[in-house]
């Protein structure tokens, strides 16, 4: 039902629903937003309506700096903005080194406004990198590495200039149909799970990947409430299915087929993650889709799910301590 359930929000998604360009009342003049994964796609199209929107400076960060410089070009082209309102920066989001180096740049910022982390991969074969799945390296654990890294910065800009930082990671309708086995072993560490290359359904680990990023997410929030730190948001918003190249991995002729009659645009998708990443606090912890706060799957929001959430996050911040030590104090 869940599998079900997902497949008729993209379908209602693409027939019914016109995700509405980007507009803002704000002065983002002295804004700075940090973009991951920006140099094309869902990405770059964002960075172009931050632009376009004013943003004072707009970090581009990327993981091959020519083509990061190349996008810059064309964005400035065509939203008229000075050279000095987007900078490209270095970050390789499948590196925790690259991540740790980003995180150090950015914490000299004067302050940090909103971070889309957008950088993501979707891959059907197992490889190991920094020691863990791919898949989970990238789109979970190096992407909390960076929100963890930031979180004093992002809390230290809020204090300085009253506005809460915003900090996005793009999720999907998929998690509605991930599978849930491997999180199913109450015995078990479910990164050491996720990590066994005997047992690890690559077939699913995408939508397990953004089913994680939910649970994070929800768990930050929950645990931040009464914070005296300093306040921020995060959200997760659905694009929902783009044309773009995340899925070239896995094309086939039938793919293909279902992408041209329910597939967005990257221009239209990327007009969510615009609004996640200038939402209001309403938004803070949330699924949003189709530009509105959405429950989840029940496998989030059932007792199963939250026994699960808090025993992913606990062993995530384990995980993220040996990478960075001291970081969870950060939270």
């Amino acid at each position: 039902m869940s599998a079900l359930y997902g497949l008729g929000s993209v379908i209602y998604g693409k027939v019914c629903v016109t995700v509405p360009i980007p507009t803002t009342s704000n002065d983002l003049s002295d804004h700075i937003i940090i973009v991951t994964g920006s140099n094309s796609g869902l990405g770059f199209e964002a960075t172009r309506h931050l632009s376009r929107l004013g943003v004072g400076k707009i970090i581009m960060a990327v993981r091959t700096l020519s083509k990061g410089e190349a996008a810059k070009k064309q964005i400035l082209q065509s939203t008229g903005k000075p050279e000095s309102s987007i900078e490209v920066w270095h970050i390789d989001m499948d590196s925790q080194d690259s991540v740790k180096a980003f995180a150090s740049q950015a914490a000299l910022l004067p302050r940090i406004d909103g971070v889309l982390a957008n950088a993501g991969i979707m891959t059907g074969q197992f490889t190991l990198s920094d020691g863990n799945e791919r898949t989970l390296n990238v789109n979970v654990i190096n992407t909390f590495l960076l929100f963890f890294l930031l979180l004093p910065s992002m809390r230290s800009s809020e204090q300085r200039t009253g506005n809460p930082c915003r900090f996005a990671i793009p999720n999907s309708a998929l998690h509605y149909m991930a599978p849930l086995a491997e999180l199913n072993e109450k015995d078990t560490s479910i990164l050491d799970r996720l990590n066994d290359p005997k047992r690890a359904d690559m077939a699913g680990r995408y939508p397990l990947s953004k089913l994680l990023v939910l649970y994070v997410v929800r768990e930050i929030a929950e645990r931040t409430k009464s914070s005296n730190k300093g306040e921020f948001i995060i959200n997760t918003p659905n694009p929902s299915w783009c044309r773009s190249d995340l899925g070239k991995e896995m094309e086939s002729a039938g793919y293909k087929m279902a992408e041209k009659i329910l597939a967005r645009t990257t221009e239209e998708g990327s007009r969510t993650l615009v609004h996640g990443v200038l939402a209001d606090e309403t938004s803070h912890g949330h699924y949003l889709n189709n530009c509105h706060v959405q429950a989840p799957a029940k496998h989030v929001t059932n007792r199963w799910g939250q026994g699960v959430q808090k025993k992913f996050f606990d062993e995530l911040i384990i995980k993220l301590d040996s990478i960075s030590p001291g970081i969870s104090s950060n939270l």
